[in-house]
């Protein structure tokens, strides 16, 4: 099964001059960017820029920010080549070890990364203790860079206060990777309401397909990113996560553009989530 639609729809929803998609993923093209030994996963299509950048056209999005992928894992080159193709109009998060040197940082700085990922999830290996991310993002902190977790909703709540210590800005994918069908009340999401409090902390409201226990259009996953919107307005990013590696299901990406109309049901909020908050968060000019 592809991991993405070749012909997506066409949504319905005109997105605002400079719209930003902050998290997507390229897959090879092997031949020139190998897949990484002992990967977790393997994706059943490559995903190269090129696609990405037809998708990008397609829907109406002018920017970008591309997430390096456990596909590659710590080799950078593919989401580094995609960045250098328009450097004006894309930036990237890194996979790295906490114990990179300084030189290594300021060359994928100079490529056009501005943060680190890294993941607590069961079906990805994180690789790196919270304190040894602590120690590294003292380093990130000249650099301007952020962190971004992928993690459990299980996990927030006992990993808020060394996020809140965290002395650069935080980046949560996926709405902290919440489940829907149990409502706004839970626990984890109730953990990551609590979390956004924190003034250096920011939230993706992607993901809507991976947290609905439902069918596209994915209606129960709404709600959780509009409230997220409503609340934390000038802290909110979104992004389509293409090419949807792990699901049972391909998303429609001209479907994941028109959620938009329900979680930021304003034009203004909607210029706040995809054009100036990425804007001054990523350093698009």
């Amino acid at each position: 099964m592809p991991s993405f639609m070749a012909n997506p729809s066409q949504p319905k929803l005109k997105l605002p001059k400079g719209a930003c998609d902050c998290h997507f993923h390229v897959f090879g093209p092997q031949a020139r960017f190998a897949y990484a030994a002992g990967r977790s996963y393997t994706p059943p299509a490559e995903a190269p820029k090129e696609a990405l950048f037809r998708l990008h056209a397609h829907l109406g999005i002018e920017r970008g920010v591309v997430v390096q992928s456990a596909v590659h894992a710590l080799d950078n080159s593919a989401s580094a080549d995609l960045i250098a193709a328009r450097p004006r109009e894309y930036r990237g998060v890194a996979l790295i070890q906490p114990s990179i040197p300084d030189g290594d940082l300021k060359e994928l700085d100079r490529q056009g990364f501005r943060g680190a990922r890294f993941h607590f999830m069961k079906h990805l290996a994180s690789g790196a203790t919270m304190d040894e991310i602590l120690a590294l993002a003292k380093r990130l902190a000249p650099l301007g860079w952020h962190l971004q977790l992928h993690m459990e909703s299980a996990l927030i709540g006992e990993m808020t206060g060394a996020l809140g210590r965290a002395p650069v800005p935080v980046v949560v994918d996926h709405m902290g990777r919440i489940d829907a069908s149990l409502g706004l009340e839970h626990k984890g999401f109730l953990d990551l309401l609590a979390l956004m409090e924190k003034p250096h902390v920011w939230v993706k409201v992607s993901g809507a397909e991976r947290a609905s226990r439902k069918e596209s259009p994915w209606p129960d996953a709404v709600p959780f990113a509009r409230k997220l919107v409503a609340e934390y307005g000038d802290r909110v990013l979104w992004g389509t996560d293409w090419p949807h590696p792990n699901l049972k299901a391909v998303p429609d990406d001209g479907v994941l553009v028109d959620l938009l109309s329900g979680i930021a049901p304003s034009e203004a909020q909607r210029k706040s989530l995809l054009v100036d908050n990425p804007q001054r968060f990523y350093g698009f000019q």
